[in-house]
This record gives structure tokens, sequence and C-alpha cells, in this order.
């Protein structure tokens, strides 16, 4: 299967042509806040197979934060040699940056996301306020937990998640779409700046009656601490969360790692890595591995960013731009 492109192959030609680089042994993955365990055993795996396809063991770095926060980290020099973070808009940022070359989504299946999720509900243990959809979060009794969408791809999902489900329940009346996303905000107690942060004032203090965040991080909190403790609530509908993936071409071409950078993007796609994806409760595009996983994901309706906003471009105008609609509904708090 062709994943690059011709300009990019190019590119490493000419790179190939200059002053000899040396070989290097690490790569840096910057990545977004809750990604932490995953991309850890991740990077072992890839270290394993690269070892056995070449003879030679490559060390995958981390680096881990909201992924809004990262991607202004590598537009201000963290040397970055992938990105693998959990919205669109900020890989863009860096392509317009001049960072990663404009034609990234091109360059692996499914637009350059190797897996996707969906913003769903973390509550206590029998689910004692009764929250099962989005509208329950508007509710005077309910304290929400969720990051703040200005520093977080979570948190920027769970604002265009509950703004989609009411688009709908609202029939597109957007006065009674802001009361409903003001009064949601107002029952946020904390804006924590990454979804982990928000992870831990739900789960550690003991702050809210319900966690929004990842379908995935739901269910490692779950695995993790106790079907006796936590209950998972996957609302009727949600929103598409796609996790794209880049290789950082200035870092790369300057360091010379754009072929290990290209295998473990490609790696992300293997059979092993996806059942390494869909333990850590991914939904995966690989359809054997989905079938191994199916009786751990609820059907849901998804909806995308295109199909309701228009495109990603349109949501950061729009939405989080300087006087955007989410300002709206942080200055009616």
């Amino acid at each position: 299967m062709k994943h690059f492109s011709l300009s990019v192959a190019l590119a490493a030609a000419i790179s190939a042509a200059g002053p000899a680089l040396a070989q290097v042994d690490t790569i840096l993955n910057v990545s977004y806040d809750i990604g932490r365990e995953l991309y850890a055993e991740i990077g072992t795996a890839f270290s394993e197979h690269y070892a056995e396809e070449t003879g030679q063991r490559i060390t995958v770095d981390q680096s881990h934060a909201g992924s809004s926060r990262q991607a202004r980290a590598i537009l201000e020099g963290l040397q970055a040699d992938v990105v693998t973070f959990n919205q669109v808009v900020d890989v863009q940022i860096l392509a317009d940056g001049g960072l990663i070359a404009e034609d990234w989504q091109e360059r692996l299946p499914n637009n350059a996301s190797p897996y996707y999720s969906l913003p769903a509900f973390l509550v206590r243990e029998g689910n004692p306020k009764g929250i099962e959809n989005w509208g329950d979060l508007a509710r005077d009794d309910v304290q929400v937990i969720f990051p703040n969408p200005k520093t977080s791809g979570n948190g920027r999902y769970t604002y265009l998640a509950a703004r989609a489900w009411a688009l709908e329940e609202f029939d597109g009346d957007e006065a009674a779409i802001e009361e409903y996303l003001t009064k949601v905000f107002q029952n946020v107690p904390v804006f924590d700046t990454g979804g982990r942060a928000a992870t831990t004032t739900f789960v550690e203090r003991g702050i809210g009656d319900v966690l929004i965040t990842f379908e995935a991080e739901v269910n490692a909190i779950i695995d993790q601490v106790g079907e006796d403790n936590y209950d998972a609530v996957v609302p009727p509908m949600s929103l598409l969360a796609e996790f794209p993936v880049a290789v950082v071409d200035r870092v790369v071409d300057s360091r010379g790692s754009r072929d290990v950078a290209e295998a473990f993007l490609e790696f992300l796609y293997s059979p092993e890595a996806q059942r390494i994806i869909a333990g850590y409760g991914n939904r995966v595009h690989d359809e054997e591995v989905a079938a191994e996983f199916a009786d751990q994901f609820p059907e849901v309706r998804l909806v995308t960013v295109e199909d309701v906003f228009g495109s990603w471009e349109q949501v950061n105008d729009e939405h989080f731009a300087s006087g955007g609609l989410i300002d709206a509904v942080f200055v009616n708090q």
C-alpha cells in the first residue's frame, strides 16, 4: 500500500543526497494527555518489531499533555518526530506553521487516524443521579467534570458533542442551545487543562457526579478501579473522535529520523498494534481485530464534525477563535 506522497518521497531523496546524518536510536512521540499507558506499550512493541525487521533497537520517548498545549509546544521548539493527537485541528496547526506537509492526512489510511473513540460518561456506581444522555448534564443537581476545551482536545470533543446533541434537541435554536451549554458549563466546578487531570479530579479527589471523557478512558478507569466503584454510560448519540497521527517533517529531516518515524506510524495500523489499541478501550479500523473486541463496545449513533459543523477549520473559526461561540458560554458563567 502506498502511504506517502511523491512530494514526500522526493524530499526524502533530496535529504539523503545531502550531508550524512548519524543513525538515530530514539524518536520522540508527542501525544495527548490520556494516551500515556497506551503509547508506552505501543512503543515497546514497536521497538521489538523494528529490531526484528532491521536489527536496530529504537527507543520511543514520550511527551504527554493536553493536545492543544502540545501543538503549541512544538511550534515553540519541542523536537517531536511524530505526533499522535486526539483532534485534527492540532495537527493542522503544525501544517499551517510549516512543520508538517499539507498532505499529511493522505499519507496513511482513514485520514491518518489509526483508531477512534467518542465522548462517553463515567458515573458513580449505580448511577445515583440517573445520568443517561446529554440533556442530564444541564440539571441543577448534577456536577460535571471535563477538561477545558481551550487547552484540551478531549474537552473540545465534549463541547462539540454536547452542542451536536443540542442542535438536534432544540432544532437549531441558537438561543436555546447557548442556554443549555451555559448551564452545562456552570455545572463544572473546575476546568483542568487536560483529560488525565480531569480524571484525577473525578476519581481521586471525588469531585463531580459524571466525568465526560473518551470512551477509552472510561473503560480504562473501570478496569483499573473496578466495576464496584463506577459505571460506564454511552449516550445514544455521540461525536466521532478521530486520533490523527503525523510525521513532523521539519524535525525528522533535520534529525535524519524519517524512516524510523514513518515506520512507527505505519506500525499503528498493524494487527499487533490494533490489538493493543483496542485493549485500551479504543475502537479500531482493522476488521478482524474489531470483531474480536466487538462485545466491549455498545452500539452508538456517531455524528462527525464534518456532518454537523462543516469542517475542523469552521469549528476553529466559529467556535474556538477569540470571540467564538464557546466564549459566550464561558462569559455567561
